[in-house]
């Protein structure tokens, strides 16, 4: 597969409209609020984890040198250094 050069905003529309248009629906429930999604904006293949590291790793795993974009279940950020997570779903 050829690599697609992309600016980091648009790694994020494009991770963004595939969570809302077809993941959400599917990891958006009560047991995963909190957890991260990992998701490959080339093939559109994700992953769900405690820790978006380790749904990285699974994810690298199977394609390599792919572009990844993390979302936390359930919140407007993905992480806070000190300011605040808002909860906006479930």
């Amino acid at each position: 597969m050829q690599t697609i050069l992309l600016s980091h905003e648009n790694v994020g529309k494009i991770a963004e409209q595939m969570y809302e248009n077809s993941i959400r629906q599917k990891v958006e429930s009560a047991e995963n609020i909190g957890k991260m999604v990992i998701i490959d904006i080339e093939t559109g293949d994700y992953e769900v984890d405690k820790n978006g590291l380790q749904a990285a790793k699974r994810l690298n795993a199977r394609h390599e040198n792919t572009r990844l974009f993390g979302i936390r279940i359930g919140y407007n950020v993905a992480a806070s250094f000190g300011g605040v997570m808002e909860r906006v779903s479930l």
